[in-house]
């Protein structure tokens, strides 16, 4: 059985049948570097021991990623190049994490997660070296808008992904990078994806194969300047499948009012 947390930051085919699916942990294949923090939202998450994940900022005190990437993180805000130390990073650490309680790793449903940072004016110090204060929000590190709505995406609108994965099946890059895709219909996904949910949607490019590979695992689907989705599963040519954020909502808006 395949096990997506214990996967290297790399991309992952499906490499077993639907009941084992793997996760997608980065790849933007045939995007292009995107301009210096035009994705202000964009959390950069590194896992102890794992290897990375993307994410993006709903609040402050708020990441949303995908429950896949569960594990010791560190999160970075304002990030373009990864590796190097720009003044307009905020390193934070993660108060609590909200995994969905429904999540199954096996078939990726209910692929979702949420992230609390530490407030400012809770406990923090040398006995919570992990728990540090809330975003910063400046014109480097910005929310994204949730859906409001539980509509479903129309087929063909034009999003973006982005992510810091590999560029290509070998390369991978320091900064980062995005592509624009397009939503499929569920008639066209499931002929993929035989046992997609309503909590999933599909995206990818109708017309080249190399463009639409999906960006860090967890990281957002945006459409019309709103997260949609969140980077889950796929294989190695489209379309990718992402959690679809409207579906869950409810559970959002609970586990935040906490």
């Amino acid at each position: 059985m395949c096990q997506p947390r214990a996967l290297p930051a790399l991309l992952l085919l499906l490499c077993c049948p639907w009941g084992s699916a793997s996760a997608l942990r980065g790849q933007i294949v045939g995007g292009h570097e995107a301009r210096p923090h035009s994705h202000p939202y964009m959390a950069f998450l590194k896992i102890a021991e794992l290897g990375s994940c993307g994410g993006f900022l709903v609040a402050p005190d708020w990441v949303m990623s995908a429950a896949h990437c569960m594990g010791n993180i560190t999160v970075i805000l304002g990030a373009h190049n990864i590796h190097e130390p720009e003044k307009t990073q905020q390193v934070r650490g993660v108060l609590k994490y909200h995994e969905h309680p429904e999540y199954d790793p096996d078939t990726m449903e209910n692929d979702i997660m949420l992230l609390q940072a530490r407030d400012s004016a809770g406990e923090e110090g040398p006995a919570f070296p992990q728990l540090t204060s809330k975003a910063t929000l400046n014109e480097y590190i910005q929310t994204v808008p949730l859906p409001k709505t539980g509509s479903d995406l129309p087929t063909g609108t034009k999003c973006t992904i982005a992510g810091w994965g590999l560029i290509d099946e070998d390369r991978a890059t320091n900064k980062l990078f995005e592509t624009k895709v397009s939503i499929y219909s569920r008639r066209k996904c499931v002929l993929f994806y035989p046992h997609l949910d309503s909590g999933m949607v599909c995206a990818g490019s109708f017309h080249q194969l190399k463009d639409s590979s999906q960006g860090d695992s967890g990281g957002p689907l945006v459409c019309n300047k709103v997260a949609q989705g969140i980077v889950s599963f796929g294989y190695d040519s489209p379309p990718g499948v992402y959690t679809r954020i409207s579906n869950y909502l409810p559970w959002i808006k609970k586990v935040m009012k906490k």
